[in-house]
């Protein structure tokens, strides 16, 4: 079974609109999996500031799923909401 996971067409759809800060993001949790905002602001190259616009406009769409990280409860851990 493959780590990565792609988006499927509904997903996609929803991504269309969205600033292309949201589609890097996205696309970054696609071939990642799960990461913590400061993590996606690493691998993305944006500004933390950026990154958090763009989880907030993803999850208004519903594209992302976050949840508290078991290691420090103050940091949230992102990933895509994708159909099973």
């Amino acid at each position: 079974m493959s780590a990565i996971r792609t988006a499927d067409e509904d997903t996609v759809e929803r991504l269309r609109d969205l600033p292309p800060s949201a589609k890097l993001v996205a696309k970054v949790l696609e071939y990642e999996g799960t990461l913590t905002q400061s993590e996606l602001a690493e691998e993305t190259l944006l500004p933390a500031r950026t990154v958090r616009y763009a989880l907030n406009r993803l999850d208004e769409e519903g594209v992302v799923d976050s949840r508290f990280s078991f290691t420090d409860a103050r940091k949230r851990i992102y990933a895509l909401a994708l159909a099973e």
